[in-house]
């Protein structure tokens, strides 16, 4: 049964709202990891409810750990996690959450049997070949380079090199579960540049918060020590990533809007929007008691071009591709060939959809030169890529009759994603 397309909302005036945010999903998903291999039991609070979180919360207790809802509400949910005996002969649902098909091998490879996994069709297609040869080199059996596998321990840990400029999802994979391993681990990178640091140091940092000891003094390189992971509560930052749809409509419509509780220091990503969306014309501040951040577009609401290395934030891409597609000045994205190996290849999808509205977007090797040129309405697809689904309705803010197909992917980060772009554009 096909599901009808998503009348993207025009905007009719200036949008001035507030708009407060769900938890980070790559905080969540690191954190109950971590809560489900620690000494014992502990909360993480304000997790994020997503499809992503869902599929993590089951694949970890398939493997042997409990985790209660003690109260949920539209900022999140608190899990109690109780750690269990890693227990094999489980299947695994990665969907195509990259965090689980990453994070989460690892976890069963200290399994006393052997775990399977799978996911959505287009998970089987995304890279998983260095995370899957570094734990053969540590010890386990794997039977595939990709969705399907099955995986089979124990391993004792030790020293592995691997590409992660695929993604920096294979590092961070190891290094969650790495404490359990008997020698603790020492990763080193070798090839391009690892994309998306922020996310490592995200994890490292989360480690170290635990009591585990990280050495990342050395370029490339990670060494962690054996030992255990401190239980304890952990409160989930805002998902800073899922702000960029709502702040680039603060540009496109020339309005306001507000963030809460946006963290004065962060290892998030989605920081970087503070600047980029400045560099596109927008003015940003804090609230006066500094609690917020602020967005405001110019009246006229032109969208100034950008010239942006996103290597280190590419899953803002769409969200500034969009924006682009309505600037006026051309823009050139940089840095962002890793997107290829995304929920689907976004660039392709960018250029693709982009240009089905009338617009001038073409590829380069690692990115995508965006030029000035009236767009109309149209089909914008998804890909089943919630970060798409989002692009699509900035460009239908500022183009009417653009309808977004699949528009209910937007559930992997942000199952009230329309709810909230309506309550966004009614505000005002």
């Amino acid at each position: 049964m096909s599901v009808p397309h998503w009348p993207a909302p025009a905007a009719t005036a200036p949008v001035t709202a507030t708009v407060s945010l769900p938890g980070s999903k790559s905080v969540t998903n690191r954190a109950l990891v971590l809560a489900a291999l620690a000494d014992g039991p502990g909360v993480v609070r304000r997790a994020l409810r997503s499809r992503d979180a869902d599929l993590m919360v089951s694949a970890l207790r398939a493997l042997g750990a409990t985790l209660v809802s003690e109260g949920e509400s539209g900022a999140g949910v608190d899990w109690r996690v109780t750690p269990g005996p890693i227990r094999g002969g489980a299947r695994i649902d990665a969907g195509l959450a990259g965090t689980v098909m990453r994070f989460v091998p690892p976890v069963a490879a200290l399994a006393d049997g052997p775990v399977s996994f799978d996911g959505d069709p287009h998970a089987r297609k995304r890279p998983m070949g260095p995370i899957l040869d570094a734990l053969r080199s540590l010890g386990a059996r794997v039977d595939n380079d990709a969705l399907p596998f099955t995986i089979t321990g124990p391993l004792a840990g030790g020293e592995v090199t691997l590409d992660a400029s695929g993604s920096s999802q294979f590092v961070s994979g190891l290094l969650l579960t790495a404490p359990r391993f008997e020698k603790g681990i020492t990763i080193r990178h070798v090839g391009p540049p690892v994309p998306s640091q922020p996310h490592i140091e995200m994890t490292v940092e989360m480690l170290r918060a635990a009591g585990v000891t990280v050495d990342d003094g050395e370029r490339d390189v990670w060494r962690v020590e054996p030992g255990p992971i401190a239980a304890g509560d952990l409160t989930v930052e805002p998902d800073l990533s899922n702000a960029a749809p709502f702040l680039a409509a603060a540009l496109v419509t020339g309005g306001t809007v507000t963030i809460p509780a946006w963290p004065a220091a962060t290892t998030q990503p989605g920081d970087a929007l503070r600047g980029l969306l400045t560099a596109m014309g927008a003015t940003v501040t804090r609230s006066p008691d500094g609690a917020d951040l602020v967005v405001t577009g110019r009246a006229s609401g032109e969208v100034a071009g950008i010239d942006a290395d996103l290597h280190e934030v590419g899953e803002l891409t769409p969200t500034i591709a969009a924006l682009a597609a309505l600037a006026s000045t051309p823009s050139r994205i940089r840095g962002v060939a890793h997107l290829r190996g995304h929920e689907t290849d976004r660039l392709a999808a960018l250029a693709t959809e982009i240009g089905r509205l009338g617009g001038d977007a073409e590829e380069t090797d690692d990115g995508l030169v965006i030029r000035p040129r009236p767009l109309h309405g149209g089909t914008f697809h998804s890909y089943d890529d919630h970060r798409m689904a989002t692009a699509g309705a900035v460009i239908g803010l500022r183009v009417p009759g653009v309808e977004v197909e699949n528009i209910a992917t937007t559930a992997k980060t942000l199952p009230d994603f329309v709810q909230m772009w309506t309550a966004m554009l009614d505000a005002r």
